[in-house]
């Protein structure tokens, strides 16, 4: 059953009635190169365990099954159920879950299934939740070695971007924190269907055993730099004030105890610096 041909996949989804919903923004992989690769360099491999995200039609699964020696996949769409059950029926080492990956126990997940086995993520996420996926799935701490996803071409270069630099902002800051972030490979348009309107791109996230700063106060942290990013146009300065409800003259006040420009903006802030503005914040509010 070759999944990522376009006969093949209508006549499945005709079989089961079903229909793609832009509001679950569903695209289907008709590009056969794409999933191999995808398993192969999330680390999907004898001796490893996979979690799935949004399996669709299960062109990725079965990629997964093949090299890993469990796969556990959950995916939202109660419609896709019976069509998955068909689809994988050849793989023993799948499990299909029907839930909601942001309410579900990844923690629990990886406990009771994978016997201690090192695991590895790997997602086609939609493009319109692909932030709060990913945030999710970093700020578990789950014991995870890599999460490999497919991405809107756009948030992939945001995502990998180098933290102080002019494409980085709060969602750069916060993978870079938790994860080692790297560029696999683009995926055209022309690889799905429906055909979305923009192009994709493979990235790695290489989970980080420590963080690369210290910091008093971790929510404080991510709190400072969420606010420092939301008026991109203007200065940090602004934007944590606004931001967090801190007077001006102490923010002004704790980038001057950090070494940093009172009109500094928040892409031109390194990680260090992020830090240490973060540290001096608190003792200065």
């Amino acid at each position: 059953m070759k999944l990522t041909d376009i006969n093949v996949i209508k006549r499945i989804l005709g079989r089961h009635g079903f229909s793609f919903s832009k509001a679950l923004g569903q695209n289907f992989l008709i590009d056969e190169t794409v999933c191999p690769r995808m398993a192969e360099m999330g680390g999907a491999k004898e001796g490893t365990c996979a979690v799935e995200i949004g399996p669709g039609l299960g062109v990725l699964t079965v990629e997964l099954a093949k090299r890993a020696d469990k796969v556990i996949t959950v995916e939202l769409d109660t419609r896709l159920i019976p069509v998955l059950a068909e689809t994988l029926s050849d793989y023993r080492n799948v499990e299909v879950i029907n839930a909601d990956v942001l309410k579900t126990d990844l923690h629990k997940l990886i406990a009771e299934n994978f016997d201690g086995k090192p695991v590895n993520v790997c997602a086609n996420l939609p493009y319109y939740i692909t932030s709060p996926i990913l945030m999710y799935l970093l700020e578990s701490k789950l014991p995870v070695e890599n999460i490999t996803v497919m991405v809107q071409k756009e948030a992939a270069d945001r995502l990998c971007a180098k933290v102080g630099s002019r494409d980085s902002g709060a969602i750069t800051v916060a993978v870079n924190y938790y994860a080692e972030s790297e560029v696999l490979f683009d995926v055209g348009r022309e690889c799905f269907t429906p055909s979305p309107n923009v192009d994709s791109c493979v990235i790695r996230l290489k989970v980080r055993k420590e963080p690369p700063v210290k910091v008093q106060d971790e929510e404080f942290f991510f709190r400072m730099v969420k606010a420092a990013f939301s008026q991109r146009r203007k200065t940090a300065s602004n934007g944590i004030s606004s931001g967090m409800g801190i007077a001006k003259d102490k923010v002004s006040e704790a980038l001057n105890l950090s070494g940093l420009s009172p009109t500094v903006r928040a892409e031109a802030l390194t990680m260090e610096e992020l830090a240490l503005l973060s540290d001096n914040l608190l003792k200065v509010k």
